[in-house]
């Protein structure tokens, strides 16, 4: 009997980003990247049934953590670029996501960066490099958690979150922040791994 998939949607995709925010805020900070295959949870509970009591079944979506980056994959590095390129799904992947902890720099910052590095934007890679290192050298840098995900032939959600201070509340809850095209590159580099799958091989 064929399971029911779930249709993707906004909701759906936002509940499986808000549990990949839960494991990642258990698993503390200072960690390399992690990326998660998104797999229909109807099919993964016909699958495995011995895990049938540890779904959950209001979830159209059980993110599955994978296997370590190499040790040189670093947030925001060109090695995770790459390292994304390669990355293939089997068809029964409806989606998948990345968690990175990055830098992130306020806006007047940020403009600051953009006009020092202006001559090199005729080598995108040699600028983004720059940018990324005098990002993490720059006096007012945040650390920040970006976890991206995507739905195949769906939508595609980002979350930032900044990394509390010394003397924030460490009872207060995680502040999640999104904008308008926030990390577009990723997002995109996400649904490539989509778009062929293993078992077009």
């Amino acid at each position: 009997m064929s399971q029911r998939l779930p249709v993707p949607s906004e909701q759906a995709l936002a509940r499986t980003v808000h549990e990949i925010i839960d494991f990642a805020d258990a698993e503390g900070w200072d960690r390399p990247p992690v990326m998660f295959a998104l797999v229909p949870t109807v099919l993964l509970a016909a699958a495995e049934p011995a895990l049938a009591d540890q779904l959950d079944e209001g979830h159209e979506y059980t993110p599955i953590a994978q296997e370590s980056f190499p040790d040189d994959v670093e947030g925001g590095s060109p090695a995770l670029e790459e390292f994304l390129a390669t990355t293939t799904w089997p068809g029964s992947v409806a989606g998948c996501a990345l968690v990175q902890e990055v830098v992130v720099l306020p806006p007047s910052a940020e403009n600051e960066l953009d006009d020092a590095f202006a001559p090199l934007l005729a080598d995108a890679h040699a600028a983004d490099e720059a940018a990324r290192l005098a990002a993490h050298s720059h006096p007012e840098r945040r650390a920040a958690r970006l976890v991206s995900a995507v739905l195949r032939d769906g939508p595609s959600l980002s979350l930032l979150q900044l990394r509390p201070l010394d003397d924030d509340d460490p009872f207060a809850g995680a502040e999640l922040r999104t904008y308008d095209n926030l990390a577009p590159h990723v997002v995109a580099a996400l649904y490539a791994t989509l778009e062929a799958s293993d078992d077009d091989y």
